[in-house]
């Protein structure tokens, strides 16, 4: 295993037992500390690639999206809007006629689902930007960099991820650690994914209790430490000592700004976190493509070898 592996599988494993010990407070302290840094950072990061997008005039629109989010109080617009923006970036991110028509069609697909009885654009708004951002599209980029390099250290990453998902279901955290005004406060901010999830897979009842609070301090934790720890892959820190020192400065802001005034804390942390995942979504849907290419021709080759 390479070394950069076996750093990322020790904090994955560090991710997961704090998230046994401590789950709300992880979760809060990953959302407020690391959080910032996160976002910012991979910002510059997309701004220097020019945010994977064929025109310049498309990202700003995109960042008007993001902060207009924010203050979207209507869960069925947000989601709409959301949504929308998702496949506008699937759209304008595709390579080929082709590949926008396959987009189109998934996009018809899914919002029929979405629009069927028992599931809507308030589900899609509350998980869009926290589960599938933060664990779906991180898996996403995990298996394909495995595929790629053919490396049996990141396939295991893969797995060992995997299974500590399954394990904090299986084997929930207890909730006896839990600081009343940490619980509270999770609660106040990811109080809704566990419904959302609930009206998703059938399950009645989800709150966000050990079990889920342990969940997502896990994948929150490990999707920023992720980011950083990919920093000789992506060289997300080349940047000049002025962006750097402008992205550490308003990085250490918000976070102060949140243990200063906790309600405007967290409508700046709520803007900064729509916005790169906006701002990312048309490097998701690239990845998701790439990955659907590739699982395709590996199965194709399968069959023509079989025959």
């Amino acid at each position: 295993m390479r070394r950069l592996d076996a750093v990322h599988l020790a904090l994955m494993c560090m991710a997961l037992a704090v998230a046994y010990l401590v789950p709300f407070e992880l979760l809060l302290l990953s959302y407020v500390v690391l959080g910032p840094a996160h976002y910012l950072t991979e910002i510059s990061w997309l701004h220097g690639r020019k945010y994977f997008l064929p025109h310049p005039s498309i990202p700003l629109m995109l960042c008007v999206v993001g902060l207009t989010a924010a203050f979207i109080t209507d869960g069925y617009w947000f989601g709409v809007l959301f949504w929308g923006t998702f496949v506008a970036c699937a759209i304008f991110a595709a390579a080929t006629a082709m590949q926008s028509m396959v987009w189109l069609m998934v996009a018809g697909a899914v919002t029929i689902f979405v629009l069927a009885p028992g599931s809507n654009f308030i589900v899609l708004a509350t998980l869009l930007p926290t589960l599938i951002h933060v664990s779906l599209f991180t898996l996403v980029f995990m298996v394909l960099g495995a595929w790629r390099a053919g490396s049996k250290g990141q396939a295991l990453l893969v797995a060992v991820y995997v299974v500590s998902i399954v394990l904090i279901v299986a084997l929930p955290p207890s909730e006896a650690t839990a600081i009343p005004k940490f619980a509270e406060a999770a609660r106040d901010y990811f109080g809704g994914v566990a419904p959302a999830l609930g009206r998703v897979t059938g399950i009645p009842n989800l709150t966000l209790d050990g079990r889920f609070a342990g969940l997502l301090a896990f994948i929150y934790t490990y999707h920023y430490l992720n980011w950083f720890i990919k920093a000789e892959i992506t060289g997300w820190f080349d940047m000049s000592k002025t962006r750097l020192a402008v992205v550490g400065a308003a990085s250490a802001a918000s976070t102060a700004l949140y243990f200063y005034d906790y309600a405007l804390g967290f409508i700046v942390l709520l803007m900064l976190s729509l916005l790169h995942v906006v701002l990312e979504f048309p490097l998701n849907t690239i990845a998701l493509r790439q990955l659907g290419t590739m699982a395709t021709q590996s199965v194709m080759q399968r069959v023509r070898q079989r025959a």
